[in-house]
């Protein structure tokens, strides 16, 4: 009897330890990654989607055998809009998920939020939105775009006779550091194209800001004084009212034409489009943009939406920060490959110089020493089924300039993020 009760006991003991085994190799054989989106409050409009992209890129990694042999686990965080929120849940991922890598924030004050949380934790952060420059760091790479790969020629476009020729600037965005930003090296090359300051204004409002009819009434205005365009930096769902105040106002692209920066395909797909025919956005993709490798993404994108019974199925759009997102997730997946490890000093490394095959049509690479991918731009109109019409592109990808020429003092700084200045 006790010869017998010692041998089940130590069956059960093997068993036990292999069932904990089991557990063990289940637990390490997936790894880990973030997605840090505002899936609530008022950012939620254009974050969402990105959440929702990068779960169908991670399923499309995961289809084809995953990373290294393993799957990629995602781990889905809503820091709401609220960007203390943000540090607290990019620490989160970092220290109790133990997450490999993470894709997210949209504002840059939600970027620089967590910034000193992936520097001080060594984490990797990949940013998928167009973003006002002045900034590089060893612990991000930024997929969207530099003010030269899309502020910079969009105004250009505009003082050109195919852009209509403006000589008057009515400069709005959200009360941030991107608008601000980017509206201080807006003003710089304005001043070099030999606009003064009495043709350049600047008015900001918070975030879930509604009420526009003065503003749009003083555009109006401001107008009078010459042929004037609105370079729009409003980001969230406070664009919904400003182009519904512009329709009610009567305002056309014609008369005013409105270019923005932070406006896509998702942010129109709630708004009657009809009156905002011609109004236009800067953008390094476009849905409507015609190749085979857009045509998959798209409808990829549809079909994941159906299949996973997102709101609004039937109507989903792709745009820009979510093309970004795209890249960036299958770029990671390509460094990790070729460094044999999801260590970060090893993907980093790795990181440099990869290239993808874009939605947009070309193929992007990731510059090899400042962290930002080389990316083509476009111009596109809004057309009535609230889509863009391209109207204006590069012919190649362009080289981001993460510190302006345009800001006094950025030809003394580092050209990598790797790099101090003495």
């Amino acid at each position: 009897m006790k010869r017998r009760s010692l041998i089940k006991a130590f069956v059960v003991s093997a068993t036990m330890s292999f069932i904990g085994f089991t557990f063990t190799v289940q637990a390490v054989d997936t790894i880990k990654v973030g997605i840090l989106h505002s899936l609530s409050g008022t950012m939620a409009i254009s974050e969402t989607p990105l959440k929702d992209v990068a779960l169908m890129t991670i399923d499309e990694i995961n289809a084809k055998g995953g990373v290294l042999g393993k799957k990629l686990e995602p781990v889905v965080v809503d820091p709401a809009s609220n960007w203390p929120l943000f540090t607290e849940k990019a620490r989160q991922l970092l220290t109790q998920d133990k997450v490999s890598v993470v894709f997210g924030a949209w504002t840059s004050v939600s970027r620089k939020s967590v910034l000193p949380v992936f520097e001080e934790l060594n984490g990797l952060l990949f940013y998928p939105v167009q973003y006002e420059g002045e900034e590089m760091s060893p612990n991000v790479f930024y997929t969207g775009a530099a003010p030269n790969q899309q502020a910079i020629p969009a105004v250009q476009y505009l003082i050109s006779d195919d852009g209509g020729g403006a000589k008057r600037f009515f400069l709005l965005g959200t009360d941030y550091v991107y608008p601000r930003t980017t509206n201080k090296i807006l003003r710089a090359f304005l001043h070099s194209k030999g606009i003064e300051d009495k043709d350049i204004q600047e008015v900001y409002t918070p975030f879930g800001y509604s009420d526009y009819q003065t503003i749009v009434s003083n555009i109006k205005k401001f107008s009078a004084g010459g042929k004037t365009a609105v370079i729009s930096t409003i980001n969230g769902d406070s664009n919904v009212p400003f182009y519904k105040e512009l329709t009610n106002q009567g305002i056309k692209a014609t008369d005013i034409p409105v270019i923005a920066f932070s406006v896509g395909e998702e942010e129109l797909r709630g708004i009657d489009t009809k009156p905002l025919a011609g109004q236009l956005a800067a953008w390094n993709y476009f849905e409507s943009v015609d190749n085979p490798t857009n045509k998959k993404f798209v409808e990829d994108y549809r079909a994941y939406a159906k299949a996973h019974n997102l709101p609004n199925a039937g109507t989903v759009v792709t745009n820009d920060p979510m093309e970004a997102t795209y890249v960036g997730i299958h770029m990671w997946a390509q460094a990790v490959e070729k460094a044999g490890t999801t260590d970060v000093d090893k993907v980093r490394t790795a990181m440099a110089g990869q290239t993808f095959s874009a939605p947009s049509g070309f193929t992007l690479t990731m510059d090899p020493t400042n962290h930002h991918l080389h990316k083509p731009v476009m111009i596109g109109e809004v057309e009535s089924d609230g889509q863009f019409n391209v109207v204006w592109q590069t012919d190649k990808p362009i080289r981001a300039q993460p510190w302006s020429p345009y800001i006094e003092g950025n030809d003394k700084k580092p050209d990598s993020p790797m790099k101090t200045t003495d």
